[in-house]
């Protein structure tokens, strides 16, 4: 009974572990600008397209604005 239990307990830790980096390394955070136009329509620019990186600095100037 308790190789069972201790199976058991060694298996959820490593579920538990696995699903632990398995969001630390797809899990990254990339920066993008979500732009909102009239008509109701979306587009987002994604960290490393040549538009975000001309809208990201404005972004981050406004944030540090608004957070201050």
């Amino acid at each position: 009974m308790r190789r069972k239990l201790l199976g058991l307990l060694g298996f959820g830790t490593g579920v538990f572990a696995g699903s632990v980096l398995y969001r630390r390394s797809n899990g990254r955070r990339r920066e993008r600008v979500d732009v909102y136009f009239d008509d109701g329509s979306m587009v987002s620019l994604v960290e490393g397209s040549p538009e975000a990186e001309k809208l990201l600095p404005v972004a981050r100037d406004v944030l540090g604005a608004a957070a201050s």
